[in-house]
Order: structure tokens, then sequence, then C-alpha cells
């Protein structure tokens, strides 16, 4: 067999890229610069052909992919497999740790704005990023990273390949807002609780609006029936006036 087969071979059968050493291994008589010169005779060689697939280095390593052009034919066949598409927070967090690597759980929700703490375990569970190490912060937080996985999803040789943050739609390096001369006191006092915010001097005193009051209307109260008028009690008559005791008569005397 010459070393182009073999190299071919080992190529068509694998699913992930291939690093010459690993090629290597394959038989005694294959060496890294051998491998190297199979496969830049192969590349030529489909090159010449204008063959429908490629020998591209993905992630540190070599693969037969098929050539972007073809991709609407694969679509229509389900035998075929096709790539898992993610969804624009995914892509969005997946974009942020690619640049920003090693990088924080709080520190993607610090620039994307919203929790992340989910986005993340999917990308864990795909296999596109991973922890690589801890912060030095309060209770040393978790840093990801991408993997090599990563790099065969995309298709990127390493991580240089990555296209400049200057080149992107949304700029993902540190930047700072200036911030106004009248805002900068602002900025140093904190956030102004709106209900603690004080008045201009010129604005009129506007009392706080109140609620209307709901409360039921009283029932007014039935004042109970007159009871008939009755006349008053008749004085009872005075004793007769006696004039003074003059005590008992002589001829009451026994």
């Amino acid at each position: 067999m010459r070393p182009e087969q073999i190299v071919e071979a080992i190529l068509f059968a694998s699913e992930a890229p291939l690093r010459s050493e690993e090629i290597a291994r394959a038989d005694e008589s294959l060496d890294e610069d051998r491998v190297q010169e199979a496969i830049e005779q192969l590349r030529q060689l489909y090159q010449e052909s204008e063959r429908a697939f490629e020998l591209m280095e993905v992630a540190g390593g070599y693969q037969l992919l098929t050539r972007p052009e073809f991709a609407g034919y694969l679509e229509r066949f389900d035998t075929i497999p096709r790539p898992s598409h993610l969804s624009g927070p995914a892509l969005e967090t997946l974009a942020i740790i690619a640049y920003r690597q090693p990088i924080g759980r709080l520190e993607v929700e610090y620039v994307r704005g919203v929790g992340a703490a989910g986005v993340i375990r999917t990308l864990q569970e795909r296999g596109l990023i991973d922890v690589v190490g801890r912060g030095e912060g309060v209770g040393r937080p978790l840093l990801y990273g991408t993997t090599s996985r990563f790099l065969e999803h995309f298709g990127f040789d390493s991580l240089e390949a990555l296209p400049r943050p200057d080149e992107l739609p949304v700029v993902l390096r540190d930047r700072t807002v200036p911030l106004l001369p009248e805002d900068e006191g602002r900025a140093e006092e904190g956030p102004v609780d709106p209900d603690q915010a004080e008045l201009p001097l010129d604005a009129p005193d506007l009392a706080p609006a109140t609620a209307p009051d709901l409360a039921p209307a009283a029932v007014p109260e039935r004042t109970p029936a007159t009871a008939p008028a009755t006349a008053p009690d008749p004085a009872p008559d005075p004793a007769p006036d006696m004039g003074p005791d003059m005590g008992p008569s002589e001829g009451d005397s026994a």
C-alpha cells in the first residue's frame, strides 16, 4: 500500500480530525513527515480532479469534509447527519467565551445583561465549552473556555483563525462608556431612588395624589319613633297647715 492510500483510508473512516502523529500509528512504515507528504499529495489530487470533498485542517488535525457548495444537496436526505444548530442566546454566550476565555459566568452575564446559567449548561452538554480553571475572586468561581469540539463545529484550525473583534457586528472587547459631565457626580453617588429624588426649587409643590375613597356610603341611622307625650304626674297635695303644735288641751287630759 502506498502511504497516501493508507492516509486517505484513515481519514475517510474517521469522524473526528486526526493529527499527523495519530495517523502515523496506523503503520510502521509511516512517520510524521511521510504523513505530511501524503496529505499534500491528496490535497493536490482532490483539487485537480475537482472532487466534491476536500482535506481540511480542523482543530489541529486533518479531516475530509464535503465542500460547502454541495450543502444544499445533502440537506435533502435525512440519512446524512446534520450539525446541530444553536439558538441566538447560545451563540452570543459562545462568542463571549471564545473571545474572552477564560471567563466566569458572572462576567458573561455582565456582558450579555441577562442570566447565562442555563445557556452555559447547554453549551457544556454539547461539548463546545468546558471548565478550564478557577478564578481568584471570592469563592473562586469556575472559568470556562472553548474545546476542540468548538473548533470542529465551526471548522476552525485554532483560535487564531477566529475573526478579529473589529470584523464582528458586535464588539466584544472591553470598552467604557464615557459619562456626561452632569452625570459624573451621580455615578459616584450611585443610583437615585425616584421616591427619594428632590424636586427642583422652581417646581410647584404637588401633594401626592391620594386614591379615591372607595368605602361604602354610610347608611343613615334610623331614629326610633317618638313615644306619645304623656301628662306629667300631678304633684301630691300639700298637707293642711295645722298651725303650730300647741300640745294637747286641758280638756283632753284624762
